[in-house]
């Protein structure tokens, strides 16, 4: 785990996608990209197991699209639902590129979404933040919108403690301040 490396805001993740599929001053559009950060956002999974997806990999099961993996970096297997929203945006994007359920979704190399991140941050003048940053935006999002569950997110990474997932997600001492401040039940 990169501890430099921050999760990103839902502000930071909207503008980076936006910027990426529209271009800028030196830098041409890049869709294929910025829809493996999507994934990547909206999937939980490491960058080096999106570009290796292939449409063929979500299967219908009953009224639901499941993905099984087996993790690159940690070797874990890993069965999990696609909603139905996600499978549709990427079963399009197929489509729209002429990719065959059977290639992979997005033939590029980890280190070609990372370069091509670099410059986009660059450019709108974010540090810290790298292809894992969506991982952490996955996460930090999860946790959230699920109330605080930190054994979901936990699961959902498939972390080995509640603690790594705790580090991972960066609960800020801020937060812990502000979660203590706002607890205080002085009046009797």
């Amino acid at each position: 785990m990169n501890k430099k490396t921050v999760a990103l805001t839902t502000e930071q993740y909207q503008e980076i996608i936006r910027t990426m599929k529209q271009g800028f001053s030196g830098c041409r559009p890049n869709l294929r990209i910025a829809t493996a950060l999507i994934l990547e956002a909206n999937l939980g999974l490491r960058i080096s197991d999106i570009v290796k997806l292939r449409l063929m990999d979500i299967v219908r099961d009953g009224e639901r699209y499941r993905l099984s993996i087996k993790e690159q970096k940690t070797q874990k297997a890993r069965t999990f639902t696609v909603p139905l929203a996600l499978y549709q945006f990427i079963r399009c994007y197929c489509i729209d590129c002429r990719i065959s359920p059977e290639e992979p979704i997005f033939p590029i190399t980890e280190r070609a979404v990372q370069k091509q991140l670099k410059l986009v941050c660059d450019y709108l003048g974010y540090t810290g933040i790298s292809t894992h940053s969506f991982r952490k935006f996955y996460a930090t999002e999860i946790y959230k919108n699920s109330h605080y569950n930190i054994a979901l997110v936990q699961q959902l990474l498939q972390h080995s403690s509640a603690a790594v997932t705790q580090r991972y997600i960066g609960i800020q001492q801020q937060e812990i301040e502000q979660a203590i401040e706002g607890h205080l039940c002085l009046d009797v």
